[in-house]
């Protein structure tokens, strides 16, 4: 192994953490150090490319399949590196944050997968990022248990052979890490800091275990940044002394960019690539966030009329089973975000139906697994896969030849009959209020209506807010969208909070903040292209 470098990053704005020194050795910090000292330049040159392209797009309100890499996607002879026989079944998929209790429920819940999560449904406060870290090392070396303070109840681990396969996911290569700086006093950006602190503790002991470092790569715009995380991996790889092609990496095509370029992706990625996956919220707000002034006809409806059976979602999801099987590598399908009651079995009948049918359409389509965001789900999903899959470990053989997607079948907004409503407009500050004020306490995966939400969620929620606002829409009941009518709607769900949590637990809170975050970013004339950059400017800790 290399020599820990001579500048260690500092830790900055940080109170210690109960054994954050398991974490933080001067080892992990110097390989951390290094990532950052050789890729956080070309990450920045991403970064600025994003804004160029989104300028473009501005401009001409269109995309296509990128023309100086078509002999990529015409020759047929490549393909992905074979599965490993942990990554080759993956018909469920289990999501959540690292905290204890979640770390020990998602490795039992059942799931071939758990995606555990430094991104969406994790708010980046110091004490997420270095005991997040902690509770993985904990589990894989079973050391782990919890016990619920106000129930009682004691959570420990099944058997190794019981327990779901982890693929972590680190955060996009947008977000900095402010608690951790270079010897100018340079941010390291958080993907970075994720990735190498997971790697660099447990490569060699997942290995141990006939598994390997798995990740889910978040928020890909291009090829290019595909190929940047080929570069970290391969360097990482050789610095901590374990096989060419031991990390897999399975890349969310949530964004309309991406969508444009998944054959490219999955070739930069080629000896470390296991699959891609649809992430349908984030897909949505990139969508809006990249032709918000493209004009009427790219004015999504309600997020939830937004079905997957929308003709430029099918294009979407159809282009990636092809995509992914003529490669070799897996389709992932998207999130069943339904949160059981436990007190409205009618509700439960309802939403399992549609999570059946929803997890039903994806195996037939030719999907090898897809995500729920609950343990009761689990068994739904698997039901759905079986079915179609039986006792084979996934349907990569089904090339989905007739399917065919031209470049404007992805953008074609208007192919929805559905239109903005009132009610989706007082749902969009509803869920955004809520998730904000969740996530300023630190909580980044909230049970919100019944549904599991994430960041995705609250920006897809001001990214319609503020889409509907500057498109003028006008909604059934004679209202137009304006910012005196989000303020309006914003004040009265702010009442209601009040009202129904009592004044005590309101004052507590940090509702006031939530509100004014998520009107700042539906309403400035300047489009934050991130929610989290402003929101994490709040966040204590």
């Amino acid at each position: 192994m290399s020599a820990p470098a001579p500048s260690p990053l500092a830790i900055v704005d940080a109170e210690p953490l109960p054994r954050q020194e398991e974490v933080l050795t001067d080892a992990a910090l110097a390989f951390v150090a290094e990532l950052h000292r050789r890729f956080t330049p070309r990450r920045d040159e991403l970064l600025a490319r994003r804004a160029e392209r989104r300028a473009e797009i501005a401009r001409t309100s269109t995309l296509d399949f990128l023309p100086e890499t078509a002999a990529i996607r015409a020759d047929d002879s490549w393909k992905v590196a074979p599965a490993p026989a942990a990554l080759n079944d993956r018909r469920v998929e289990i999501t959540g944050p690292t905290d204890r209790k979640m770390t020990i429920n998602a490795l039992n819940s059942g799931a071939k997968v758990w995606l555990a999560d430094f991104e969406d449904a994790s708010a980046p406060t110091w004490e997420n990022v270095v005991l997040g870290q902690l509770n993985l090392i904990d589990a894989y070396s079973r050391k782990i248990d919890f016990t619920d303070e106000r129930t009682g109840k004691s959570y420990a681990l099944r058997p190794n052979q019981e327990l779901a396969t982890v693929v972590m996911r680190p955060r996009g290569w947008h977000l900095d890490e402010r608690h951790l700086t270079d010897a100018d006093g340079r941010a390291v950006p958080g993907a970075l800091v994720d990735f190498g602190l997971y790697f660099f503790h447990n490569a060699q002991r997942l290995l141990d275990l006939g598994k390997g470092p798995y990740f889910y790569l978040p928020k890909t715009e291009s090829h290019l940044e595909a190929r940047l995380w080929n570069e970290v991996f391969v360097f990482a790889q050789d610095y901590v002394g374990v096989p060419q092609g031991t990390i897999r990496a399975t890349v969310l095509i949530e964004t309309i960019t991406a969508a444009y370029e998944m054959e490219e992706i999955l070739y930069e990625l080629r000896d470390h690539a296991s699959g891609l996956n649809a992430g349908r919220w984030d897909y949505l707000f990139s969508i809006v966030k990249n032709f918000r002034d493209g004009g009427a006809r790219f004015v999504l409806p309600d997020r939830n009329a937004v079905t997957m059976t929308a003709p430029f979602m099918r294009a979407y999801t159809e282009l990636l089973v092809r995509t992914c099987h003529k490669r070799g590598a897996h389709a992932i399908g998207g999130m069943a975000a339904f949160i059981p009651s436990r007190k409205d079995p009618e509700v439960n009948k309802v939403a399992f139906e549609k999570v059946r049918a929803d997890k039903d359409r994806e195996a037939n389509d030719g999907f090898d697994g897809s995500w729920v965001a609950h343990p009761d789900l689990v068994p739904i999903a698997m039901e759905s896969f079986d079915k179609v899959l039986g006792h084979k470990p996934n349907q990569k053989d089904r090339l989905r030849e007739d399917v065919h997607v031209e470049a404007a079948d992805l953008i074609a907004i208007d192919s929805l009959d559905a239109k903005p409503t009132y009610a989706g407009l007082v749902n969009a500050v509803q869920v955004g209020i809520r998730y904000i004020e969740a996530w300023l306490r630190g909580l980044g995966a909230v049970a919100i209506f019944n549904l599991m939400e994430d960041a995705a969620t609250a920006e897809i929620s001001r990214s319609q807010i503020w889409q509907w606002i500057n498109a003028g829409v006008e909604f059934e009941n004679g209202d137009r969208a304006t910012p005196e009518l989000a303020r309006k709607v914003a004040a009265e769900e702010l009442d209601a909070i009040r009202k129904e949590i009592g004044e005590e637990a309101f004052a507590a809170g940090h509702w006031q903040e939530a509100h004014d975050l998520l009107l700042r970013v539906a309403l400035d004339e300047d489009y934050a292209d991130f929610l989290t950059l402003p929101a994490y400017q709040q966040l204590r800790g």
